[in-house]
Formats: C-alpha cells, structure tokens, sequence
C-alpha cells in the first residue's frame, strides 16, 4: 500500500518542473495525478478494479480540472523606468 502512494508523490515532484504558465501542461499534469490518485484510492477503498476505474476517471477529470483552472495569467506591469516586466497576476 505505501509504493503506490510514494510513486504518486514522486511523480508529483517529478511533474512539477512544468511550466508554470502552460495551461495545456497543467491540464495533462493534473489529470495524470488525479487519475493515478484516484485509481489507488478507488482500489483501496473498494478492493476492486472496478472501483479502481471509477476512481481514476474521477480522479483524472477533477485533476485536469483543478490543474487549467489554477494556471497563473502572466500578467505585465512598468517599473520605475517605463519599461513592462512579467509580474504575478493577483
């Protein structure tokens, strides 16, 4: 039960080098967690692999989901000089 709850963690980490501002990645990144997430809690929970299925299909639609939606906008500004530079959007 713990190797595929640290091979989702791993794969968070590995997955999170991703651009920031891409909202395509952040969209395939998110499902892909989500669906991997889901799976391994949908089996654990029903001991089946059809609650597998269901979990990773949830998974991986609330995670493609979270993962577009969160995308940072690259927003501009100027500094004290007039020139535009990328800042955080609020």
């Amino acid at each position: 039960m713990k190797a595929p709850l640290f091979a989702c963690l791993v794969l968070a980490l590995a997955v999170g080098a991703c651009s920031p501002y891409s909202r395509t990645d952040r969209a395939l990144t998110g499902g892909a967690i989500g669906a991997g997430t889901g799976a391994v809690i949908g089996g654990a929970a029903t001991r089946s692999v059809g609650g597998a299925l269901v979990g990773g299909v949830i998974g991986g639609a609330a995670g493609a989901i979270v993962g577009a939606e969160t995308t940072p906008r690259a927003c501009t500004a100027v500094d004290a000089r007039g020139r535009r530079i990328a800042v955080q959007c609020p």
